[in-house]
């Protein structure tokens, strides 16, 4: 059973910092891209950073220059560096293995002005 669990969300002012990171289990998470998506109340939900297995990464326009993505394939983890936070930032951020219909549950970010 392939699960994804998100952590490291919560409330941050303006300009502050948070880390996200997503667990997996129950697949072998090395050979998959994995992304972080977004979506904030009555938008569609949208990519924010993907990875490949190489280790090669795409950002969201939006979010280019603030966010870092990273994978762990030892630990099978996928982080979320989010800097210099505004309150357009502000959603439910969800893990997402490419290639399958698997995502986690979310965890919500908030910024404040």
């Amino acid at each position: 059973q392939v699960q994804l669990v998100e952590s490291g969300g919560g409330l941050v002012q303006a300009g502050g910092s948070l880390r996200l990171s997503c667990a997996v289990s129950g697949i072998n998470f090395r050979i998959f891209t994995m992304g972080w998506y977004r979506q904030a109340p009555g938008q569609q939900r949208e990519m924010v950073a993907q990875i490949s297995s190489g280790g090669f990464t795409n950002y969201a326009d939006s979010v280019k220059g603030r966010f870092s993505i990273a994978r762990d394939n030892a630990k099978n983890t996928v982080d979320l560096q989010l800097n210099s936070l505004k309150p357009e930032d502000t959603a439910v951020y969800y893990c997402k293995i490419l290639g399958t219909t698997n995502w986690g549950q979310g965890t919500q970010v908030t910024v404040s002005s």
